[in-house]
C-alpha cells in the first residue's frame, strides 16, 4: 500500500500571522509554504525564533557618536547629518576624518 500524502491548505489565521512575521523580519514569504499547513507552521516557528530587525539597528552607537564628535571638534568640521542616522556612513566619516 502506497502512503499518500495530502497537503492541508493553510488558515487565513496562519497567512496573517506568517505575514506579519514576514514584515517584522524583513523576510519575504515563500510561495511555496503558503500551499502547505505543515510547511508554512515550520516556516514560522523559524521565523518567530528569529530576533527582529529594529530601526535601532542601523543607527550609530553612542560611542561612535561620541568619537565622531571629538574627531570633528579636533579637525574643526561638521559631522554631516546622514551619518546619524546610518552606523555604516559614521564609521566610514571616522575611518576619513582620523
Amino acid at each position: 500500500m502506497e502512503a499518500t500524502t495530502f497537503a492541508l491548505p493553510v488558515t487565513p489565521k496562519q497567512i496573517a500571522y506568517a505575514r506579519s512575521l514576514a514584515l517584522r523580519n524583513q523576510t519575504l514569504l515563500p510561495w511555496e509554504v503558503q500551499q502547505d499547513r505543515r510547511a508554512l507552521s515550520s516556516w514560522i516557528d523559524a521565523q518567530a525564533r528569529l530576533k527582529p530587525v529594529s530601526a535601532l539597528d542601523q543607527l550609530p552607537s553612542s560611542k561612535q557618536v561620541a568619537f565622531a564628535e571629538r574627531l570633528a571638534c579636533i579637525k574643526r568640521r561638521a559631522v554631516p547629518d546622514e551619518c546619524f542616522r546610518d552606523k555604516g556612513l559614521m564609521s566610514k566619516w571616522i575611518d576619513g576624518n582620523r
